[in-house]
C-alpha cells in the first residue's frame, strides 16, 4: 500500500472531569488531546467529553486523503496487447472494468484458441470488447466447454456465430461440470437435438443455470400435461420449450400463475388450453403476470370502447397472442392508425397479425395500396403484414393492372 496521504487518528481515553475534547490535524495529522490546541494552523473541533467516555485507549485509524489514479493499477501490458488486437478497450472498461486491474490474463491463449476454430480476428476483437472477463479462462477450460457445445451443435462455425451474437453465453460461467450434467438432463427429458440447438442459440443462459432450477420447471410443465389429460409429458415439454425457448430461465411461479390465468379468464377447458400451451400461447409463459394481465385488460378495453363484445375479444387473443406483447400506447396507437384509414375493426380482429407492423409501415403501404386502386372495404387486409419483398411484389402486380385499366 502506498504510504501517501495518510491521516492518523489516535483517540486516548478521556477523563471524566474535561468537559471538552479537542481536536486538531496540523499538517497531515489529525491527533486528538484534552483542551489542548498544537499551533495556530490546526483544526480544532470541540465535542462534549461524555459522548467519548467509553472510547478504547490507543486505538489505531487510519484515512486514506486525494482522489487515486484508478488507471494506476491497471495492467499496462494487457492494454498494449488489446489495443494490438484492435479490442475496443473503452467499450471493455464500461463493461467489466475490474479485468483491467488484473494480472496473468490470457488474451493471447484465447486468441490462438479461436483463430483455431475458425474466427476472425475481428470477430475475436469483437468478443473481447463486449465480454472482457473472456480472457481471464485457461485455455483448458475453453476446450472442454467447446468440445460440450459440440455435443448439441453440429460445427465450430455454429458456435462462433453464437458467440459473435452474444459472448456472454459462452463465457459467463466456468462451471463445466453444471454444463454437461444439464445437457445429459434436458436430453433425458426427451428434448430432441433440435431444441437443445435453439436453446443453446437462443436463451444459451438455460445451460448456466444449476441444475435444479431446470429440474423444477421440467417438473411443472411435466404436472401441468398430465393435469391436463395428456399422457405424453415428454411430448408437451418438448412443444413448449421449442416454441418458447426462454422459459427455462424463467420462475416457476410466473410460468405457473400465467397458465391459470390464460385458463381462468378465457374460460378454457383442459383440451382447449393444452393446443393452446402447445401452441402460439407458450410464447407468453414467461411474461409478467403484471404485464400480461395490464396488457389483457387495455386490449379489451380498446375494443370495447370500438364496439366489440367479450367474445370478439377472446377471439381476436386467442387467435394471435402474440398481441399481449404490444404495451398499451403501441397497441392503441397501431389501433386508432388504422382505424384513422377507414380499416374497420372487425378486419383488424379477423387479420390481429397486421399489428406486428409500424405505424409508418402500416400508413405508408396504406396509402400505397389505395393509390395503386386497392380497395380495403371489400378486399383483404392481411398484405398489411407481409414481407417487404411479397408486398413489393404484389404492389407492382397492381400498378401494372391499374395502368392497363387507365390504358397508360
Amino acid at each position: 500500500m502506498h504510504l501517501y496521504n495518510i491521516m492518523y487518528v489516535v483517540l486516548y481515553s478521556i477523563p471524566k472531569g474535561l468537559g471538552y475534547l479537542t481536536i486538531m490535524a496540523p499538517r497531515n495529522f489529525l491527533c486528538m488531546r484534552g483542551n489542548f490546541l498544537f499551533g495556530s494552523r490546526g483544526w480544532m473541533i470541540r465535542f462534549p467529553a461524555k459522548i467519548l467516555f467509553k472510547l478504547v485507549s490507543f486505538r489505531l485509524y487510519s484515512v486514506k486523503c486525494g482522489n487515486t489514479d484508478s488507471e494506476s493499477s491497471e495492467n499496462e501490458e494487457l492494454l498494449n496487447n488489446l489495443l494490438k488486437m484492435g479490442v475496443d478497450v473503452d467499450m471493455a472498461k464500461k463493461r467489466q472494468p475490474g479485468v483491467f486491474n488484473r494480472m496473468g490474463t490470457k488474451e493471447q491463449d484465447l486468441k490462438m484458441f479461436l483463430l483455431s476454430k475458425g474466427a476472425s480476428k475481428e470477430v475475436i476483437a469483437s468478443i473481447i470488447s463486449r465480454y472482457p472477463r473472456a480472457i481471464t479462462r485457461t485455455p483448458e477450460s475453453l476446450s472442454e466447454r467447446w468440445d460440450l457445445w459440440r455435443r448439441i451443435m453440429t460445427s465450430d462455425l455454429e458456435i462462433i456465430n453464437i458467440l459473435e451474437r452474444s459472448p456472454e453465453s459462452f463465457f459467463r460461467s466456468i462451471n463445466n461440470l453444471n454444463l454437461e450434467n444439464n445437457i445429459k438432463f434436458l436430453y433425458s427429458v426427451g428434448l430432441t437435438h433440435k431444441c437443445l440447438c435453439r436453446l443453446l442459440t437462443n436463451a444459451p443462459r438455460t445451460f448456466s443455470n444449476s441444475l435444479d432450477l431446470n429440474k423444477q420447471m421440467i417438473e411443472l410443465l411435466q404436472e401441468v400435461c398430465l393435469s391436463l389429460g395428456h399422457n405424453e409429458p415428454r411430448d408437451f415439454v418438448g412443444k413448449i420449450i421449442f416454441k418458447n425457448p426462454f422459459i427455462l430461465i424463467q420462475s416457476t411461479k410466473r410460468v405457473k400463475t400465467n397458465i391459470e390465468f390464460l385458463q381462468s379468464t378465457f374460460n378454457l377447458n383442459n383440451e382447449q388450453l393444452l393446443i393452446l400451451l402447445c401452441g402460439p400461447g407458450a410464447k407468453i409463459l414467461d411474461l409478467s403476470n403484471d404485464y400480461v394481465s395490464r396488457n389483457y385488460t387495455n386490449i379489451k378495453e380498446k375494443l370495447f370502447s370500438l364496439g366489440c363484445t367479450e367474445e370478439e375479444v377472446h377471439r381476436f387473443i386467442l387467435s394471435y397472442p402474440d398481441v399481449v406483447f404490444l404495451g398499451e400506447k403501441k397497441f392503441n396507437d397501431k389501433i386508432d392508425c388504422l382505424i384513422e384509414e377507414n380499416i374497420s375493426v372487425s378486419q383488424i380482429i379477423e387479420n390481429p397479425r397486421i399489428l406486428d407492423s409500424s405505424i409508418s409501415t402500416l400508413k405508408s403501404r396504406i396509402k400505397e395500396l389505395v393509390n395503386a386502386g386497392y380497395n380495403f372495404s371489400t378486399s383483404n387486409i392481411t398484405l398489411l403484414s407481409w414481407s417487404q419483398k411479397r408486398y413489393k411484389a404484389k404492389l407492382k402486380k397492381l400498378n401494372t393492372e391499374q395502368n392497363i385499366v387507365l390504358g397508360n
